[in-house]
């Protein structure tokens, strides 16, 4: 029984204490509040990738996991500075926002077959049964419910008086959910990556916008950028059901006690009531959805995204868990990684695992391994 105990007590010590400085690129200046098991089990699969792995606990906002790698080895920029289009993962945002302003319903039903087609413009989807309500939509990532309500909003001239006030009033909520500027990290360097708005597009779209032009940020391309660590704040935000708590990596001490922006709830302009269908249908995502091949026994919440870009798609994820007592929020981006789910779900789900668990199962360190394996640099 002694044994017993004192395994589970060093074990829980290596999960929770600090991290110490280190030269492998965190600040040096004091006690961090990264996990050792969770940083060495990222940077391992990470390797032979160029991306980035974030962990935030949302009750606290402390990174638990800031796991990073590129040619030249660990790169915090790539978590903080670099901007990506965030893909599908941002199909939650806007279902946030579209919910609270009244744009749409969880019940509304949107029929796709084969992808979204207006005029000449073809987007693909996911197969999926048709039509699909929001909790769906947001299980198989549907483009066509996506791209169709959110040119919607913003050529809807009874809610709003013209598409400046539409995208003025979007722009709003994503910025209440930490997006399109530093989210305040007390690392140096945060940049904070692109958010539409009417002087930015007026300037873009010299000949004039409308819902049409701009469409492509309703399914996460187009407008809008972001960083790891925002995506992974803003799932953090959606596991606290309206609020997060600016992230921070540095411990307080006696000597240094945490300034109050790292101390303070910062609310989200979403309405309470439109979390409950969102976060639904993060739950199917993993059940039955895009990344139901993560399927575990305690309930992640999650979106998966795969971003168009110039050579193979990069792979994204942003979840948390569990569902009703979140402890751990997480954002994977490993650039050309392919789809969502083939390779930022798995990542994802093993570094939750570890979190929650204590110990990745057998299973799941046959994963790891095969996910250590793979090399994307150069894709």
């Amino acid at each position: 029984m002694k044994t017993i105990y004192t395994h589970i007590c060093s074990l829980f010590l290596m999960l929770t204490s600090a991290l110490p400085a280190s030269s492998q690129g965190l600040p040096t200046d004091g006690p961090l509040t990264v996990r050792p098991m969770l940083q060495q089990l990222g940077e391992r699969l990470l390797q032979g990738k160029q991306g980035s792995i974030v962990a935030i606990r949302p009750e606290t906002g402390e990174i638990i996991c800031l796991a990073t790698n590129s040619p030249a080895g660990f790169d915090v920029n790539l978590a903080i500075a670099k901007a990506y289009a965030p893909g599908s993962t941002f199909k939650v945002a806007q279902a946030l926002t579209m919910l609270s302003e009244g744009v749409i319903s969880p019940e509304m039903s949107i029929a796709c077959t084969n992808g979204f087609t207006d005029g000449n413009i073809h987007v693909g989807c996911h197969k999926h049964f048709s039509p699909l309500a929001l909790r769906g939509a947001i299980a198989h990532s549907c483009n066509t419910w996506f791209l169709s309500t959110f040119m919607s909003m913003i050529n809807d001239t009874f809610m709003y008086e013209n598409c400046e006030e539409a995208i003025t009033t979007w722009n709003g909520y994503m910025k209440s959910m930490g997006l399109g500027g530093p989210v305040g990290v007390d690392i140096a360097g945060e940049k904070g990556g692109l958010l539409a708005n009417v002087n930015y597009l007026s300037r873009r779209y010299k000949d004039g916008w409308d819902g049409k032009t701009i469409m492509w940020a309703g399914m996460g391309q187009g407008d809008i950028t972001v960083t790891p660590l925002q995506l992974c704040n803003l799932a953090a935000t959606i596991a606290n059901r309206g609020y997060f708590v600016t992230p921070h990596i540095h411990q307080a001490t006696e000597n240094r006690p945490l300034a109050q922006r790292y101390l303070t709830k910062r609310q989200t302009k979403v309405a309470s009531e439109a979390y409950a269908p969102v976060i639904d249908g993060m739950r199917l995502t993993v059940e039955n959805g895009t990344a139901a091949a993560i399927k575990t026994t305690y309930p992640i919440c999650g979106k998966t995204g795969t971003v168009e870009n110039s050579g193979r798609d990069h792979s994204a994820f942003i979840g948390f868990a569990p569902m009703d007592t979140p402890q751990i929020a997480i954002a994977v981006y490993i650039e050309h990684g392919g789809f969502g789910a083939d390779m930022a779900a798995p990542i994802a789900s093993l570094i939750i695992e570890l979190y929650l668990k204590g110990q990745l199962s057998q299973s799941s360190e046959n994963k790891a391994k095969r996910l250590s394996a793979i090399k994307t640099i150069g894709g």
